[in-house]
């Protein structure tokens, strides 16, 4: 079978856009409406997409603007990802779960109880929280800084994965005659002590059917893709032209070597941010309906939290983005990302806030499913991607539009599957099942 692309659906209670919630197509309540997940899940597996992606922040927005955001009450990623597995049956399970606030133990065993609940289709997002606020809620006074954060980043993958290998595939043969559960030379104790952690293991979880859950990263600064390169087997990157993202594509697959990695051991996921139509007028009016729905301070609360958690209410809406510190909490490569939109095309705060209220910097299309088509191709087929993460405005309705328009075009052009190839996630990205590193 020739290349083809990867797919996964970037799920965001309401939708990706900032204003879906005000549409009214759009149930204001769904980001603790189980019925309406499961019917985003069952849509995304009918198309035959390879993943459902659910971010995460573990603290709630409490500034005055953050009441005309529909972003303070959602579902816990890994409890909703076990529920949507006993009504799906393909499609692969990505949540998010910090390093910074939380303990490799309780990751690790989280993670592989959901691939054994799904039957091999979970993932983890690795990141480093960029919510300052989150430190508050774990003893802390400040954010953990941007190095640390990484350096912490990389033993508690080190920990998260020593864990999963705690037994062999074959360690667990429960014979009722001669009352043996497990092989005890099959068990291997981690007994880790590092900088950040200390951990003894084992896990008190079989090892998972895809040997290790898939492990998904999201960081594109220089540290951010190091870790990439060394732990990650999907990253999710925003990079908003064909240049960029072909230069972020050939630097990331350039690192993979000194860890002693194959090109094709790492798929390279951008988000893009879709909006479909019938013809390019009807799409176009589609997206301006819900830009008209954003407040400029509803658009500027955003931005200022992309940039990396600066309050930007005090600058006049009408001037210019004001000059700001390297974040130490937030995503440097998104501050990067976003100060150069906002410099090339002389944006105003208003403007600039308005303008990433649906993609929130990814790279944005918006046409007919040919149209979309094209571009997601062009990208493929010219080293910029090995897939996408698909963001839409608003849900269900964006993802049937992509669903029910792009992916038949694109199984046309035999640039993605009918079926699915397998029934883990692993199988259906691609990627080798990891052998056990204590055997």
């Amino acid at each position: 079978m020739s290349r083809q692309l990867k797919l996964g659906a970037f799920l965001m209670a309401t939708g990706h856009h900032v204003a879906a919630w005000r549409h009214p197509d759009v149930p204001a309540n769904a980001g603790l409406d189980f019925a309406h997940y499961k019917r985003l899940a069952q849509i995304a597996e009918a198309a035959k997409l390879d993943a459902l992606f659910v971010a995460d922040s573990v603290a709630a927005p409490t500034q005055d603007i953050a009441s005309r955001m529909a972003r303070s009450d959602h579902f816990e990623p890994l409890t909703l990802l076990s529920a949507l597995s006993a009504v799906t049956a393909h499609i692969g399970l990505i949540a998010t779960a910090t390093t910074s606030y939380n303990e490799p133990y309780h990751v690790a065993r989280k993670f592989a109880s959901l691939d054994h609940l799904s039957g091999g289709r979970a993932g983890w997002n690795l990141v480093t929280s960029d919510n300052a606020a989150e430190a508050l809620n774990f003893g802390r006074d400040e954010h953990i800084g941007h190095a640390e954060r990484y350096s912490r980043a990389r033993e508690f993958h080190q920990v998260v994965t020593g864990l999963w290998d705690s037994w062999e595939d074959d360690a667990f043969f429960r014979d009722k005659a001669s009352g043996a559960y497990y092989d005890p030379s099959k068990l291997h104790v981690l007994d880790h002590v590092g900088e950040h952690f200390r951990v003894k293991g084992p896990l008190n979880v079989a090892r998972s059917p895809q040997g290790q859950p898939v492990i998904v990263q999201a960081g594109s600064s220089e540290t951010g893709r190091e870790l990439a390169a060394q732990t990650a087997e999907v990253v999710f990157t925003a990079q908003t032209s064909l240049a960029s993202a072909q230069a972020f594509y050939a630097d990331l697959k350039a690192r993979l070597p000194k860890y002693g990695r194959s090109a094709d051991s790492l798929k390279i996921m951008p988000g893009v941010f879709v909006v479909v139509g019938r013809t390019e007028a009807e799409a176009r009016e589609k997206c301006e309906t819900f830009q008209q729905l954003v407040e400029p301070e509803v658009g500027v609360a955003l931005l200022g939290r992309m940039l990396g958690n600066f309050d930007l209410s005090k600058y006049p809406l009408d001037g210019p983005l004001p000059e700001l510190p390297l974040t130490e909490s937030g995503q440097q490569s998104r501050q990067k990302l976003l100060t150069e939109l906002a410099g090339r095309e002389n944006l105003s705060l208003a403007e600039l806030g308005r303008k990433i209220a649906g993609g929130r910097g990814h790279y944005s299309l918006v046409g007919t499913p040919e149209q979309i088509a094209d571009r997601l191709q062009e990208w493929f087929e010219q080293g910029a991607a090995d897939g996408f993460n698909v963001l839409v405005p608003h849900l269900p309705g964006g993802l049937e539009d992509f669903a029910n328009g792009v992916v038949p075009e694109l199984q046309r052009r035999g640039l993605f599957r009918t079926e699915y190839e397998g029934r883990t996630l692993r199988e259906n990205l691609g990627l080798a099942r990891p052998g056990n590193r204590f055997v």
